[in-house]
């Protein structure tokens, strides 16, 4: 037994998302825009889904993500720090502009894929790892026809897709999805290849803004 749809579901927007400030596990509050955002985006889950778990980051940003769901399907969202964001440990709370400045060497080393120095920071790996080890255990004592929502932050999610495809944490072909917006994987059938196969990424509403990040207006946009 296992869910027959995985949703990654990422947060709304905070204020260090728009100003470009690296999160981490520092646990920063949905922004207004942010919160309008969980609400579209949970309009449209709700809408073209019929979510059966909500499983929930102990980050306050996924939490209230989460709850913006919950209410509107009738499930209390289960909180599991595994599904936490990566720590950048004393990254936190910088722009990579202050990162270059006072870590040139390590934010070097990061911009060209490797894996930097920081005090407190969480390699590739593990984050993929305990992401996968999470998503496994809340799906296995689901059903098929059950579709499991994953509230959790952009570089968890990525890292998070790429192990449940079964590829190395190191590969780079699928990042972060953008704020309140999800990535989409169905149960595989056979022996054919991994368990999980991606069907749809950095998934979003039909929203009523010509800018996600600005807030609602009259406009109207296509699908993202």
């Amino acid at each position: 037994m296992t869910a027959g749809r995985v949703l990654l579901w990422r947060h709304g927007r905070t204020a260090h998302n728009a100003q470009g400030r690296l999160q981490g596990q520092s646990d920063i509050p949905l922004d207004d825009v942010g919160l309008w955002q969980a609400r579209t985006a949970a309009s449209a889950i709700a809408a073209r889904y019929r979510p059966t778990r909500i499983v929930v980051s102990n980050l306050v940003r996924a939490r209230v993500t989460a709850d913006a769901l919950a209410s509107m399907v009738g499930l209390v969202p289960v909180v599991d720090a595994r599904v936490s964001e990566r720590s950048f440990g004393d990254w936190e709370g910088l722009t990579a502009t202050e990162i270059a400045e006072r870590w040139p060497t390590d934010h070097a080393a990061w911009a060209q894929g490797g894996e930097p120095n920081r005090p407190g920071g969480e390699s590739r790996p593990t984050v993929a790892s305990r992401m996968v080890e999470a998503v496994t255990a809340h799906a296995d004592d689901l059903g098929d026809d059950d579709t499991l929502v994953v509230v959790s932050h952009g570089a968890a999610i990525g890292l998070g897709a790429v192990g449940l495809l079964g590829l190395p944490p190191e590969w780079r072909g699928i990042v972060g999805v953008s704020n309140a917006h999800w990535g989409e994987l169905r149960l595989g059938r056979g022996n054919l290849g991994p368990t999980w196969r991606l069907t749809g990424y950095n998934l979003g509403p039909t929203d009523a803004s010509a800018d996600w990040d600005a807030g609602p207006d009259r406009e109207v946009r296509d699908p993202d």
